[in-house]
C-alpha cells in the first residue's frame, strides 16, 4: 500500500507478529478462518485474497512459524482505519495474542496520523475496550449500506486511460 514505509515485526512471548506479506499463507488462513470463525464460514478464497491485497495485514506466528492469528486494517493511511478480521486459532486463544495483535495494528507506525478507527464486533467488546475502543456515542451519525452478497469474481483492471501531457 502506498502508505506502508516498511515491514514491521514484533515479538510477544513465543509469538511473532509481522506485516511481512511473504509469510502470510492465504490458503492456510482461509481454511482456518472458515473452520473456526463463525463470520467467515462462507468466505471465498478469492474474496479473502483481494481483501488482504488491498489492506494492511498482520500475521501472528508461533515459534515454529505456523500462522496462528491474523487481522487487517483497511485504511487511507491518513484519516480513517477499519480494523477487520481479527482472528486467533482456537489452540492459541486465551493468552492475550488477539489483544496484542489488535494493539500492534492500532499502534502501527505508518498509521500514526489516523485519528478515526472503526471496528465491528458481536462478542468481543471487552477485548477492544482494552485498546480504547468504545461503543459510538453518535449512532445517528453513522450509516451503513448492505448489498446482497454475490459470488466473488476476480476482476482485471483495465488498461490505464490516463494520458500524460508531453
Amino acid at each position: 500500500m502506498p502508505y506502508e514505509t516498511d515491514v514491521y515485526t514484533w515479538n510477544f512471548g513465543d509469538y511473532r507478529i509481522s506485516t511481512d506479506r511473504q509469510y502470510l499463507d492465504i490458503e492456510i488462513l482461509h481454511e482456518a478462518m472458515r473452520q473456526e470463525a463463525y463470520w467467515a464460514r462462507d468466505l471465498e478464497i478469492g474474496r479473502l485474497t483481494q481483501a488482504v491485497r488491498c489492506s494492511l495485514p498482520f500475521g501472528a506466528y508461533d515459534a515454529a512459524g505456523t500462522l496462528v492469528g491474523f487481522c487487517r486494517v483497511v485504511t487511507d493511511g491518513a484519516m480513517f482505519a477499519y480494523l477487520r478480521d481479527v482472528f486467533i486459532t482456537s489452540r492459541h486463544r486465551g493468552q492475550g495474542l488477539g489483544v496484542e495483535l489488535a494493539r500492534r495494528a492500532v499502534g502501527h507506525p505508518d498509521l500514526a496520523n489516523v485519528g478515526n478507527w472503526l471496528l465491528r464486533t458481536v462478542d468481543a467488546h471487552g477485548v477492544y475496550a482494552r485498546l480504547g475502543f468504545t461503543v459510538t456515542d453518535e449512532p445517528q451519525s453513522y450509516m451503513t449500506l448492505k448489498l446482497p452478497r454475490t459470488p466473488f469474481r476476480q476482476r482485471t483492471a483495465p488498461a490505464s486511460t490516463i494520458t500524460r501531457p508531453e
